[in-house]
């Protein structure tokens, strides 16, 4: 990030010309962005609600213990929005990806839809779009600049499989994916009731309770379309597919993934079944409780400590996570090195470094800044 030649103030209470002569105070100055009291108090509310409903039993303790970097996120944000900037990332093509998956997991049919669910919890749909823009760019640029130069070593990772073992110790599982087959008996309809015995108050009289002897056929036309299905698979039909079109279970929109199961988690019969069986292989039709089923064995977890490949991808993100947290607290700290920096007395940045550039301070700055908090209070609804 260049240095850039700021007109620069002495942070402090500025009055902004409003209704009722609102006072802000600007609590730090980064680059030509200010950070007000209200957005730091903001992040304090926020941070203390996330600790209540995370750890309620701790949440005074550990809001006590992270409250001190509230400062330093806002400005770690700041300094990243700007390089994102600098590096030409808008995050306009993801965010409008991360909306609609958003509409899709709430199951709404636009995203005017997903707009009004934004108003009702009290959220401008303005302030949701960039704070979702803001995380976008910050991950991108975090990506970029720090984790696409970490590099992770075959002797790393067979130290942390060694040193991990008991941790990675496991019972003996199976992960199932499903094709149900609910049969559709055909019943007779009700007696109609027509307008003369309507009029005598006459109502159609209760259905019989269902006949094992007529739900039969249903049955059977279960299972022979189940069969049918099972011979598709087995003549190279995929699974997945095969189970989003045709499954009758709750899983089909999955695909028919169920999850993984240990012993004694599944009825008798299909866990002597699948617990014999490797990770690819394909049950013969079964009969279920709700009809005719085929199951998948997608994967088979031994018990004991599974070997370093089937675990190396849960090893490589725990090492680079190890990784990331040190590399970017260093790149940030370039960062801050690069930017122009001005605190208001008593505000603490636990992130700051002693090789930062103080800020020559001018007057004329004093209009500029007083603009920006006017901007900021009219965003807010504050004229």
């Amino acid at each position: 990030m260049k240095k850039m030649s700021l007109v620069l103030i002495a942070v402090a209470c500025l009055s902004v010309l409003a209704a009722g002569q609102v006072v802000e105070e600007i609590v730090a100055r980064v680059n030509n962005q200010i950070i007000t009291r209200s957005e730091y108090q903001r992040s304090k509310d926020q941070l203390r609600d996330e600790t209540r409903q995370q750890d309620p039993a701790n949440a005074d303790k550990v809001f006590g213990e992270r409250e001190k970097d509230v400062l330093r996120d806002l400005i770690d944000q700041q300094l990243l929005l700007e390089k994102g900037k600098d590096l030409g990332i808008t995050g306009d093509t993801e965010l409008i990806k991360r909306e609609d998956q958003m509409r899709k997991d709430m199951k709404l049919d636009s995203i005017e839809a997903l707009e009004k669910e934004a108003a009702k919890q009290g959220i401008s749909w303005e302030d949701f779009q960039q704070n979702m823009r803001n995380q976008i760019i910050t991950q991108k640029v975090i990506g970029e600049e720090v984790g696409g130069h970490l590099s992770i070593t075959t002797e790393e990772e067979q130290k942390f499989y060694d040193e991990h073992k008991t941790e990675m110790e496991q019972p003996e599982s199976v992960r199932l994916s499903e094709i149900l087959i609910v049969p559709k008996p055909v019943t007779p309809p009700s007696p109609a009731v027509t307008p003369a015995n309507a009029a005598a108050g006459a109502t159609p009289p209760a259905q019989p309770a269902p006949d094992p002897a007529a739900e039969a056929p249903a049955l059977e036309a279960a299972k022979a379309k189940a069969g049918d299905l099972l011979k598709q698979i087995r003549a190279g039909a995929n699974f997945e597919d095969i189970a989003k079109k045709y499954s009758d279970g709750p899983s089909a929109a999955d695909g028919g993934a169920l999850g993984s199961f240990k012993r004694g988690q599944l009825a008798k019969e299909i866990e002597d079944e699948t617990f014999t069986m490797k990770a690819g292989d394909i049950t013969d039709v079964m009969r279920f409780k709700q009809g005719y089923g085929i199951l998948k064995v997608d994967e088979h977890q031994q018990a004991g400590v599974p070997p370093l490949k089937d675990v190396l991808p849960k090893i490589q993100d725990a090492l680079y996570y190890q990784k990331l947290q040190p590399a970017l607290r260093a790149y940030l700290t370039k960062l801050r090195e690069e930017a122009y920096i001005k605190y208001a007395p008593g505000y603490v940045d636990s992130g700051a470094s002693p090789n930062q550039t103080q800020p020559i301070e001018t007057a004329t700055a004093k209009e500029t800044d007083a603009k920006k908090l006017k901007k900021k209070h009219k965003k807010m609804g504050v004229l």
